[in-house]
């Protein structure tokens, strides 16, 4: 979502690296450019012109510490800004009181609301929460097939909503429903519209009142931009809100939205949406993502999802294995699974610093479709092939290639770097030994 503008600032701030001094022509000519940067991006002009004002003011007077240069100070401060403008950390859910707690979402038509319920159901599940899901969108009736689809997938109890029962009733008993299931949260999937409306606002007030709920949530698409920010200020001064979920970032989204919401509405964005899985909802941290819109990395971005996709006695025997020179092409096709389980490629190189700008690297990364053809070929072979690939002479490498429907060079081709990659983690384990439990704490 926010490659454009990190490609933009990068460039902006990279006139000023290397100079002894910065003087306020060259800091007035770098703001400039952040300036169109940022408009580029959508994010509200108002918004803009004070966080500039607030940087120039800062950059002008800054005093100089020992461990930076003059350009550094510059980029900090604007890091301190970023960080402040979407929010300075992240949001916790408030969800504590009378048990179950009530979690209502909000928004329009087409919003993306009903599997954002499914995925905040996922996400509420593994931080050892017991969430219940609620259709209250009576008006769509595909929404409480497909939120009782989602409940299903998600192993997750849902109240069996029918269209001809009120959404007041369904909110108010699905708490009920909820607490004799065991449930302490009930995520409310309410009704939306093509606009806003009276009767629309009327219908989630009633139900707001009724079940005491203590999140309010709006689900605003990404992809309208600075529309986003608008429809949000209008639900947060009929109804009241206590946060936000962007969805759809992984879409042609310009960021704008997510750097806007916190300054124009006053209230959090709390989650966003990065995909259609049901775990793609993220926690939005307003540091990591000023860090990433510098080019600065996310470490810890990076460190939060190995820790959910690298099992940590798994990794220990990996090691053994790597140090013993045991890997073999059925663990490689295991690591292969946890890093599709952390995400895309490109975004993992965005999170490491320094890489993120490498355009060259970035285009050069392995996509989707090479992982899965490395998979099938890896699947077509026998136990035997996949513990010791020297067997694999050129008849079997022909089944091979037929089985995974690929050619033959692309069998050699993957032998031949699995055999470099060995080599690799032999040299690497025996000079400095893996830790890799470490890495995952």
């Amino acid at each position: 979502m926010f490659d454009r503008l990190s490609d933009k600032l990068t460039g902006a701030f990279q006139k000023l690296m290397g100079r002894g001094r910065v003087s306020e022509v060259d800091l007035k000519n770098t703001l400039r450019e952040v300036r169109l940067a940022l408009l580029e991006a959508d994010v509200n002009y108002q918004v803009v012109n004070d966080f500039l004002a607030t940087v120039e003011k800062r950059s002008l007077g800054v005093q100089i510490t020992a461990s930076l240069t003059p350009s550094q100070e510059v980029i900090k401060i604007v890091y301190e800004e970023l960080r402040d403008l979407m929010g300075g950390s992240a949001q916790a859910l408030t969800l504590d009181g009378r048990s179950p707690a009530s979690l209502m979402l909000v928004g329009l038509q087409g919003s993306g609301k009903t599997t954002t319920a499914g995925k905040l159901a996922c996400y509420l599940k593994k931080q050892g929460r017991r969430p219940f899901l609620v259709p209250a969108d009576v008006n769509r009736p595909a929404a409480i097939i497909q939120l009782t689809r989602l409940a299903e997938e998600a192993g997750v109890p849902v109240f069996p909503s029918t269209i001809d029962m009120n959404p007041v009733d369904i909110a108010v008993n699905s708490l009920t429903a909820a607490s004799a299931a065991g449930c302490d949260v009930a995520i409310i999937d309410t009704a939306g519209r093509l606009t806003i409306n009276d009767e629309l606002m009327e219908e989630l007030s009633q139900i707001k009142n009724s079940t005491l709920a203590r999140e309010i949530l709006l689900v605003a698409d990404a992809m309208t931009g600075q529309e986003a920010v608008n429809i949000a200020q209008a639900f947060n001064e009929r109804i009241g809100l206590t946060g936000l979920i962007l969805s759809k970032t992984e879409g042609d989204a310009r960021g704008g939205a997510a750097m806007s919401i916190k300054a124009v509405v006053g209230q959090p964005l709390k989650f966003i949406g990065t995909g259609e899985k049901l775990d793609a909802l993220d926690t939005f941290h307003p540091n990591r993502v000023a860090s990433k819109i510098l080019g600065m990395g996310d470490i810890e971005g990076l460190l939060d999802k190995a820790r959910v996709a690298i099992d940590e006695k798994e990794a220990r025997l990996l090691a053994k294995k790597m140090q013993k020179g045991e890997f073999t092409l059925s663990d490689f096709q295991k690591q292969i699974h946890q890093i599709k389980n952390m995400g895309s490629i490109e975004s993992l190189i965005g999170m490491i610093p320094g890489l993120g700008k490498l355009k060259k690297l970035r285009d050069a990364s392995p996509d989707e479709k090479e992982l899965k053809k490395i998979e099938a070929i890896i699947d077509s072979m026998t136990c035997g092939e996949r513990a010791d690939p020297t067997i694999i002479d050129a008849s079997r490498r022909k089944r091979i290639a037929h089985g995974s429907g690929t050619v033959v060079t692309d069998v050699n081709k993957l032998l031949k770097n699995f055999t470099e990659i060995r080599k690799m983690m032999q040299r690497f384990t025996k000079g400095d030994r893996l830790s890799l439990k470490n890495f995952i704490r």
